[in-house]
């Protein structure tokens, strides 16, 4: 097994190795020094949505909103909830899909909030619909993350 991760920064999207021993003692960022894992949902535009994807060796959970739609705007503080939860073994990103449609189009989101999970720049599972932390949490779990 390898004993370091790659992970990308959420503020400077800098890729940072860091020892899987050491994940969880709080790493940071070695060029902006800011922490790596803040168990918040990264907010992720399509030049950070592609980094995160492609470079964390960490799986990575995507909330596909919209500022219109009642049950994101619901989901929202558990969604942030579960990110408390799962980092630093999961990065979470929010994707808007009205700002960023063709994110929306290419993973053809067709109801939102839609979860998805990513291993090595792969989609490996999608739940639909609005779910609570314990949901989120026990979904990802599940699906081995």
């Amino acid at each position: 097994m390898n004993d370091s991760l790659h992970i990308v920064c959420p503020h400077c999207q800098a890729v940072n190795r860091v020892p899987a021993a050491r994940a969880n003692a709080a790493p940071v960022c070695g060029k902006c020094h800011r922490p790596l894992f803040e168990g918040q949902p990264v907010v992720a535009g399509e030049p950070a949505f592609q980094r995160h994807l492609e470079r964390n060796d960490i799986p990575v959970l995507v909330d596909f909103w919209a500022p219109w739609c009642g049950p994101c705007k619901m989901m929202a503080p558990h969604y942030a909830n579960a990110a408390a939860q799962l980092e630093p073994r999961v990065r979470l990103l929010k994707v808007d899909t009205e700002a960023e449609q063709s994110l929306g189009a290419r993973y053809n989101i067709r109801s939102i909030p839609t979860l998805a999970l990513f291993r090595g720049g792969r989609e490996v599972a999608r739940q639909a619909g609005a779910m609570n932390a314990a949901g989120i949490v026990q979904w990802v779990r599940a699906q081995g993350a």
